[in-house]
């Protein structure tokens, strides 16, 4: 017993924009990392510092840039299914 495609393929005319738009935020999100890393060599006892509910900043920093990421896959995913969907709505 052999299925098909759940869903029709095509050609995908949001693609290009999709990959620009992933390629900003991978920057974006890198010179964030960028500043974590800094800190940690350059300053690193600063790492040591409490700042928020007895964390320190490397913890806090640490959980941000998860937190950071995340927010930022949905905004692509948000983004994204904007695009194909006015930019591919002549294939349906």
């Amino acid at each position: 017993m052999e299925h098909g495609p759940a869903a029709k393929l095509g050609v995908d005319h949001a693609s290009k924009k999709k990959s620009k738009l992933g390629v900003i935020l991978f920057i974006f999100y890198s010179l964030v990392y960028a500043g974590f890393v800094v800190i940690g060599v350059v300053n690193y006892e600063l790492m040591g510092k409490i700042i928020f509910a007895g964390q320190n900043l490397a913890v806090v920093y640490g959980f941000g840039l998860i937190i950071f990421a995340i927010v930022l896959g949905l905004i692509y995913n948000a983004i994204c299914t904007n695009y194909e969907n006015s930019m591919n709505k002549e294939d349906k």
